[in-house]
């Protein structure tokens, strides 16, 4: 018989699945798009003003581009009201014909495939990334810039519903979307509070490590992040929000297991009969793990069995007891 502590059983019943609210706030139908490639496209003061106007989705091919095969960047500029501040938004580009690097107001967000010289096409994926609340300017314009490459036939964005959508996720009173450290094996100091993982690589959260580099990579890997969190929430209940993992997860808070989607060894526990990697994850935080007003380190434990791999869709980040239980109206 299996013995489940009470930390680990509230955090099974938190990793539960539940509905969503998307919705579509702005149709990003028309962009400014230029042939060729340079890392200056991405910048918020490049002055794309001689670039031509394309519609998509469609082939750059059949918008007076034929017989092009290489790279092209796509520009536009978008206001994003105040109101969408409390909402998680997902920039949705259909399929992209091969591989793309998606930057907003200049910095990456996601990307599917891989550039020469170690090409990959990503055809056949829906993009659909999360942005980080933290690189958005609200009430404001922001940028969004598309390195494409496209190896042979039709190229560019080329199918899909394109646009910027709103997501009903429970409010965070910490985004952690953005980078955290990652790297691929398994070691158990890589839980520890102190370990130093400054040669480690960034890696976007939430996003498939399978759309970062590591194509299809099965096995075991690791997530850490430094948050600081301010005493003024002292007084309230926190949960850590991990959105989906594929394919399970261990979670440890300042190096003590708070929690995780099974109990053992994750290799040992995940078969195809499994759906683990369809629920979204949340862990409560004991307050006396937390230091607050100071650092505080998180640890996630993957193992990916087969398919994409990863903290691979929000929402991420930390919530309190109380707009936890309000979104998922337990009362």
């Amino acid at each position: 018989m299996r013995f489940i502590t009470c930390t680990t059983i509230f955090s099974l019943l938190l990793a539960t699945a539940y509905g969503r609210d998307i919705r579509r706030e702005l149709n990003l139908e028309n962009w400014k798009f230029e042939i060729g490639n340079s890392d200056s496209y991405a910048k918020t003061d490049y002055d794309d003003s001689d670039w031509e106007y394309i519609r998509v989705p469609g082939c750059w091919e059949d918008a007076g581009f034929p017989g092009y095969d290489g790279y092209a960047w796509y520009r536009t500029i978008v206001y994003i009201p105040e109101e969408l501040k409390r909402k998680t938004l997902r920039l949705r580009l259909g399929r992209i014909d091969d591989v793309d690097r998606v930057y907003m107001n200049g910095v990456f967000i996601g990307g599917m495939g891989s550039m020469p010289p170690k090409y990959e096409s990503a055809f056949n994926f829906q993009r659909d990334y999360y942005i980080p609340a933290n690189f958005l300017k609200y009430d404001r314009e922001n940028l969004i810039a598309i390195q494409v490459y496209d190896e042979h036939s039709c190229g560019g964005i080329s199918g899909g519903d394109i646009g910027l959508y709103s997501e009903n996720t429970v409010e965070l009173v910490e985004n952690l979307t953005g980078m955290w450290k990652f790297t691929t094996g398994n070691k158990p100091e890589y839980s520890e509070i102190n370990f130093d993982d400054s040669d480690w690589q960034d890696m976007m959260v939430p996003a498939p490590w399978s759309s970062q580099g590591l194509g299809d990579y099965d096995g075991y890997a690791w997530y850490r992040k430094e948050i600081t969190i301010d005493g003024s929430l002292k007084g309230e209940r926190l949960i850590l929000a991990l959105g989906k993992i594929d394919d399970a997860e261990q979670v440890y808070f300042n190096g003590e297991r708070i929690g995780g989607s099974v109990y053992g060894p994750l290799h040992q526990s995940v078969g195809r009969n499994n759906n683990f990697y369809n629920q979204e994850s949340y862990y409560y935080i004991p307050s006396h793990l937390i230091r607050w007003g100071r650092s505080n380190t998180i640890a996630v434990q993957v193992w990916d069995a087969w398919n994409i791999g990863g903290i691979y869709e929000g929402p991420v980040g930390i919530t309190t007891r109380k707009l936890y239980m309000e979104f998922k109206k337990i009362w």
